[in-house]
């Protein structure tokens, strides 16, 4: 049914008025005097190791893992988890070799540090690059699948649902990173126990469809038992999903370029640890790589349930569209509409937690990046902090404005979660080609970096459309393939460029590189050794 009960209602209340109350209480004990531009984006020095770290998870999980992970979960398996598992991975990598040298050259943004290492028409065309990705892409997807999961819990319009989406991310990140890194803690906590919930739920009731009662390790078991083609993490070339996950490529190609520019590269998460100092910014990257493990447990396995449930006869018509096409994505929330009053409250505010952050961190790294890498250089060159502030919080209403009226048009997706992974995966291998070889080669020029920067979507739409417009005789690669393969070819344009140029025509400043800041704390080490152990160990058992 698809009501929340009074008791859900208290439920969501508490979580409200909690978020908004700590908010506030944050907004008014920490306020400067005056707002500057690095007190509003970054919120300088005040985020605490747990808080940087909970704000990374809250602004990269979100709608698109409860619902679409569980799509993807329901359709394909764990091997989905591969996204979440590696990032944990490439978070300790961003740790120990990107954020020092971010830190050590006073980095605030992205587009910045490429003004600073190449030149202002490389930093320009990113930083256009991505406030595209990150208002069409990300904001709009978010939206449209946090909407169309409260549609399905409440029976609230979907136009409704956005608009309330939209409105409560807004209030959230005008009151600038130190609200949303400290109220992200809340957040995360609420979206890590409501998803468990779900999660137990969905366990127990495999296991009472097969007469064992509310056993939820016996659900886990006959997950495993019932589902076996769902519990490899390694596909075959003949797999029907194999386009999605192609084989050892999630392991050693483009996978790895996939998550080490959306978390070494990405301004939206890379903002969290800038203000800090190193040894709290590492701290908070390491603590979100331990809960990243956890997202798998939280987002995949109620997917896996709701397939071997659907194979055993049960929800056939909460699972289809109009027309009677299975929607992997219906699986989220027809598990989290069979919850108890209560619970059912708790799943809800969860969900609303996980979309809200993810939206608030996004448009407050849309306004960082429009306010200080566009309207500053372009616009106003004088502007004061106020401002530039001012400007940012204008660039906040008007790109979720624009993300909610674009949102409706997704509702033609099957697994909304693939379709995020491949259209941001267009600008990845330029992106991190661009910043591999500014931070770890003095030789790479401006001219080597713009060739990179323009060159990454043509290279990568010839790649995915050629096929078609062949009739086949060129190889329809998978996406992360296509991702390797431009990666490389931009790379060697890259390398013969530089290399052609004389060295006196480089760009001497560069970046300031001190080797003795990839030290890392014994602490740091062997946190780093355990994540690395347990990621051995899963894919070990689940190849």
């Amino acid at each position: 049914m698809n009501k929340l009960q009074t008791a859900d209602y208290i439920v969501f209340l508490v979580y409200f008025v909690l978020v908004t109350l700590y908010g506030l209480y944050i907004y008014t004990k920490k306020k400067k005097a005056t707002t500057d531009s690095k007190d509003f984006f970054l919120a300088e020095g005040s985020l605490t190791w747990w808080a940087i770290g909970a704000s990374l998870i809250a602004s990269n999980i979100s709608a698109e893992h409860f619902i679409g992970m569980s799509g993807s979960g329901f359709a394909l398996g764990l091997a989905i988890s591969t996204y979440e598992w590696m990032a944990a991975a490439t978070l300790i990598i961003v740790a120990v070799f990107f954020i020092p040298l971010y830190l050590k050259n006073r980095i605030i943004t992205m587009p910045q540090f490429l003004a600073q290492r190449y030149n202002d028409k490389v930093s320009t065309i990113m930083a256009v690059f991505w406030l595209l990705v990150y208002v069409f892409v990300n904001l709009t997807s978010i939206i449209y699948l946090g909407a169309i999961a409260i549609n399905s819990i409440t029976g609230i319009g979907f136009g409704w649902c956005i608009a309330g989406l939209s409105i409560c991310s807004v209030i959230v990140t005008l009151g600038g990173m130190k609200v949303i890194g400290y109220t992200d803690v809340i957040q995360v906590l609420v979206l890590i126990a409501g998803g468990l919930i779900t999660t137990y739920l969905a366990l127990t009731l495999l296991s009472e469809k097969f007469g064992y009662g509310t056993d939820v390790l016996k659900g886990l078991s006959l997950l495993r038992q019932e589902a076996d083609s769902h519990f490899h993490m390694i596909f075959k070339d003949d797999h029907p999903y194999y386009k999605d996950l192609p084989g050892l490529s999630v392991l050693i190609g483009g996978m790895w370029i996939n998550n080490l520019a959306y978390w070494g590269c990405n301004q939206y998460i890379t903002q969290r640890a800038l203000g800090a100092d190193l040894k709290t910014a590492r701290s908070g990257i390491l603590f979100a790589a331990f809960l990243k493990l956890l997202i798998p447990v939280i987002a995949v396995l109620p997917g896996i349930a709701m397939y071997v449930m659907h194979q055993k006869g049960m929800f056939q018509q909460e699972m289809v569209d109009a027309a009677g096409n299975i929607k992997p994505d219906h699986a989220y929330p027809t598990l989290m509409n069979l919850l108890p009053a209560g619970l059912k409250g708790m799943a809800f505010a969860a969900l609303t937690a996980a979309v809200v952050a993810s939206l608030a961190g996004k448009t407050n790294s849309i306004a960082t990046i429009y306010s200080l890498d566009i309207y500053k250089k372009f616009f106003n060159k004088e502007a004061s902090e106020k401002q530039v502030v001012r400007t940012g919080r204008w660039a906040v209403i008007i790109s979720m404005l624009i993300a909610a009226i674009v949102a409706p048009a997704l509702r033609t997706l099957d697994q909304a979660y693939q379709f995020i992974q491949e259209y941001v995966g267009f600008i990845s291998p330029g992106v991190l080609a661009i910043f591999l070889l500014g931070l770890f080669w003095k030789r790479t020029t401006a001219a080597a970096a713009l060739a990179g920067t323009l060159l990454t979507i043509p290279i990568s739409t010839v790649l995915k459309f050629l096929p078609s417009w062949t009739g086949g005789a060129f190889p329809d690669y998978p996406f992360l393939d296509r991702m390797t393969i431009t990666f490389g070819l931009i790379i060697l344009v890259m390398v013969t460029m530089s290399l052609a140029t004389p060295r006196q025509a480089h760009h001497e400043e560069g970046v300031v590189i001190d080797r003795s800041m990839y030290k890392v704390t014994p602490g740091f080490m062997i946190g780093s050794v355990i994540i690395c152990g347990i990621l051995a160990a899963l894919y070990t058992v689940f190849w």
